[in-house]
């Protein structure tokens, strides 16, 4: 395996023998990001203790710079203190967000929270995927946005100042919409009060929002059943927050890779820092290989996978970890039957189609798979050496390589994109065959 991504292509090569490791891993981004807002909205000094340092945080902080708050970085420590005023600085403003989703989503209401206009943008990648849900939202609470591209999209302009107040959104597209809302709900001055007009989508992530607010000092959320064709209500007073000292868990989604390789190479790996009362829903996936035939033990600190050599096909319902997905796709290559995953159509509006681009790529490979309306179908096989696209898809580069590592070998395009959430990433996946 080459050790790491230097060039255009890495070559990820068949483990010689099982391993053994215990892993220390970077930061989860979705609760840097969430920390980062409700720090940037406590008036006084905050710190992350275990942030991520990556692409998609590094977007963010850029952003809460750019609404003058301080954000001081010690990568060396994967620690960030934020010093804030409380609201963002009253001064027109451009902000980008780069290639991330939940920095461009959650950082539109906070820069509206003030009456000067802030334009937000993103790269390419991130204009083309959809904002109109938040965008609407906005509008109807008051903020003034103008679209200077495609309508519902970056970039856009916002000038407010959101007050709040009530307003219905779809659930069924991507919970960073509600999220969101609810995140600078506590700084508005009527708080928020969000009815939900269609089935809600990754739960787990909106669980983890609240989990983090109320740990900046946010009341709880209030959840009610809606009325009037709404499915649901939630609700956050106003009060905002205050400036807190967080620790930030290790990234579940880039423990799955890990939980992955070891499932399908008959070997054992131990996820420091990441127990069985985690506030990420992805921590879940332990659980699918468990149910195909990995052992996992979990304890309150810690979570252990170890390969048996026996994985079965799963029927499986992926809505509230979806970010998974593609991982056991590749999963389920090795099993001895195949596979359903289900309950993900909205991931098609990711970084990229994630149900189509990895059924391509594992039919490039040489695995038969299904394209379906909310899913894939995969059946096992063994995989062909050969040469797989990313897309510029972050997951998709992490989860594809495992392909080789449990097969013969596979070569993986552009795999600089794991730069996004998990920089190192190709070099910790060498150290799983290095002599112990």
């Amino acid at each position: 395996m080459a050790p790491a991504p230097a060039g255009e292509v890495v070559t990820v090569e068949a483990l010689p023998a099982p391993f053994d490791a215990t892993v220390a891993l970077p930061g989860s981004k979705s609760i840097t990001n969430r920390a980062l807002i409700c720090a940037g909205l406590a008036a006084g000094e905050s710190t992350l203790d275990g942030a991520l340092f990556a692409d998609d945080t590094l977007a963010m902080v850029g952003c809460l710079r750019g609404l003058g708050i301080g954000v001081e970085l010690d990568e060396a420590g994967a620690r960030m203190t934020v010093s804030s005023p409380g609201l963002p600085a009253a001064a027109p403003a451009s902000l980008f967000a780069n290639q991330s989703g939940t920095t461009g989503r959650f950082i539109l209401p906070v820069a509206a929270l003030g009456a000067t206009p802030v334009r937000v943008d993103g790269d390419a990648q991130l204009r083309r995927r959809p904002f109109a849900p938040l965008l609407d939202a906005l509008v109807r609470l008051g903020v003034s946005v103008a679209a200077e591209g495609e309508p519902g999209h970056l970039p856009v302009v916002v000038t407010g100042p959101l007050r709040g107040g009530a307003v219905s959104v779809p659930g069924d597209l991507s919970s960073q919409f509600l999220s969101a809302l609810l995140l600078a709900g506590p700084a508005m001055p009527e708080g928020i009060e969000i009815a939900l007009s269609s089935p809600l989508v990754s739960a787990s992530y909106v669980a983890m929002t609240a989990a983090v607010m109320t740990s900046f000092g946010a009341a709880a959320l209030e959840r009610r059943p809606g009325a009037g064709g709404a499915l649901e209500v939630l609700k956050v007073p106003p009060g905002g927050y205050r400036p807190t000292r967080y620790r930030v868990e290790p990234d579940a989604s880039a423990a799955s890779y890990f939980f992955a390789a070891a499932a399908i190479t008959k070997s054992r790996v131990v996820v420091e820092g990441l127990g069985r009362a985690s506030l990420q829903g992805d921590v879940a996936f332990a659980g699918l290989l468990e149910q195909m035939g990995a052992e996992v033990v979990r304890s309150p600190e810690q979570i252990a996978v170890r390969g048996t050599g026996v994985l079965h096909g799963i029927d499986a319902d992926l809505s509230d970890c979806s970010d998974t997905a593609p991982t056991l796709a590749v999963v389920a290559a090795f099993a001895d039957s195949p596979s359903t995953l289900r309950g993900i159509g909205f991931i098609r509006h990711k970084e990229s189609d994630r149900i189509g681009r990895p059924v391509t790529e594992l039919r490039r490979a040489g695995i038969a798979a299904e394209e379906l309306e909310d899913g894939m179908r995969i059946v096992p096989g063994a995989p062909v050496r050969t040469r797989l696209r990313t897309y510029d898809d972050h997951r998709l580069a992490m989860s594809l390589a495992l392909l080789g590592l449990g097969g013969s070998g596979m070569e993986i395009e552009n795999p600089g994109c794991v730069a996004k959430t998990f920089p190192d990433y190709f070099e910790r996946l060498a150290e799983l065959s290095s002599p112990r």
